[in-house]
């Protein structure tokens, strides 16, 4: 029995390693870039964070609640880290649940599921651009510009439009929809956020742990807290991505507010500026020591504290003011960054039209799909690619056995 497999990243590996394990089966597995596993090399910075050991406890989003459950309760974090380590792979495990391979490299991950393809039971054509794929009689007919697939199964694992310049495009939904399949409306998830601040660009580069709460006019929409970085058109990191997938989501005045000492009250804060009021401190210093001296210049500025004098000579209600700038600064948003700077995808190929049993298509016998396509999408923190090794195994493995 031949499975042919479109789309080489995580969850096609994945599926294809599944269905190669199957007696008799003979998998086809086709990547129209040059190599395999391109946009896993560049996840996580380069660090590949491959997983979360919480990613089986909630944390994934789309339109059917829960229809991801079956594929983590049969494959989840530590099936996953089994199966890596199975594979050669050795990993290390962050407090926050944050898993990566121990080199701290991505490419430790791709190398290794490069090397598993090496199967005689798997063929991989890279180069292979699917323009159709059509249903016959007995399977199911592939189409490229490099020639022509003949399968009896087929899985479509050509992930999401997000990262289109490192591969992310529309072909899996456009394949689907030719099958017979809908799509919901697609827009990028864990994505820098544009602001509409000017004074951004003066704190390029500049990190900070804080306490983020994204608000549509006075409703709170999202919140979280973690490591934020500004960037020359707005806000970025981890706390950012967490927060990003609703965010300029219809009109409405958006805005962000972040507290840069979540840990630290308002009357702590403002209790050490009054104390440094007895100090020949510099005005534009009064921060030094609690945050990043170009963000506590700006937020100093912000509070309406300015000029070449000395703290001695700021009156206490300026100092509780700047207390209140730190724990509740607000920056205006006018849209997220588009795909090309998108780590995931949010909506996707409608997950009603699918059985989460198996992922096998509920309008076409035989056709099966998994990973980003479909409409899933996880937080920031290892629960795309737990997404992607869960659905890739689940797919594969029934595609690949001979009942139906």
């Amino acid at each position: 029995m031949v499975i042919g497999i479109i789309g080489a990243g995580a969850s096609g590996m994945a599926a294809a390693l599944a269905a190669s394990e199957q007696p008799g089966v003979h998998v086809v597995l086709m990547e129209r870039q040059a190599r395999v596993g391109r946009k896993l090399q560049a996840t996580g910075n380069g660090r590949c964070n491959l997983t979360n050991l919480h990613a089986n406890c909630g944390g994934y989003h789309g339109q059917e609640p829960h229809f991801w459950d079956t594929a983590l309760e049969r494959f989840g974090p530590e099936e996953t880290l089994e199966w890596f380590r199975g594979l050669g792979l050795f990993t290390v495990a962050e407090e926050s649940g944050r898993v990566y391979p121990y080199s701290d490299q991505a490419n430790s991950v791709v190398d290794v599921l490069r090397f598993a393809l090496d199967r005689p039971n798997i063929e991989l054509k890279t180069g292979f651009e699917v323009e159709k794929a059509k249903k016959t009689p007995v399977g199911f007919r592939v189409e490229s510009a490099e020639g022509t697939v003949e399968c009896d199964r087929l899985v479509i694992a050509c992930g999401g439009l997000a990262g289109t310049k490192l591969g992310g495009s529309m072909s899996g939904y456009k394949l689907l929809r030719s099958l017979g399949h809908r799509c919901t409306k697609l827009r990028p998830a864990l994505v820098q956020i544009k602001t509409g601040w000017t004074g951004v660009a003066a704190l390029k580069g500049v990190r900070a742990n804080c306490h983020a709460e994204i608000y549509r006019g006075d409703t709170l929409i999202s919140e979280s807290t973690g490591e934020l970085q500004f960037t020359e058109y707005g806000l970025s990191g981890p706390v950012i991505f967490e927060i990003s997938r609703d965010v300029c989501q219809g009109d409405g005045d958006w805005k962000c507010r972040l507290d840069f000492l979540p840990e630290v009250s308002r009357e702590e804060l403002a209790g050490e500026l009054l104390r440094r009021k007895g100090t020949r401190l510099p005005v534009s210093e009064l921060l030094t020591g609690i945050l990043h001296n170009r963000l506590g210049r700006v937020l100093t500025q912000a509070a309406g504290i300015g000029g070449s004098g000395f703290a001695a000579e700021v009156s206490e209600a300026r100092l509780w003011n700047l207390a209140e700038t730190v724990k509740g600064f607000e920056v205006s948003l006018s849209e997220p960054l588009g795909m090309d700077s998108a780590q995931v995808t949010a909506g996707g190929i409608l997950t009603s039209e699918f059985d989460p049993e198996t992922l096998e298509s509920r309008l076409v016998p035989g056709l099966y799909a998994c990973g980003e396509v479909l409409d899933v999408d996880g937080d920031c923190g290892g629960y795309n690619l737990q997404w992607a090794w869960s659905s890739g195994r689940l797919a594969g493995e029934h595609a690949g056995r001979k009942e139906k």
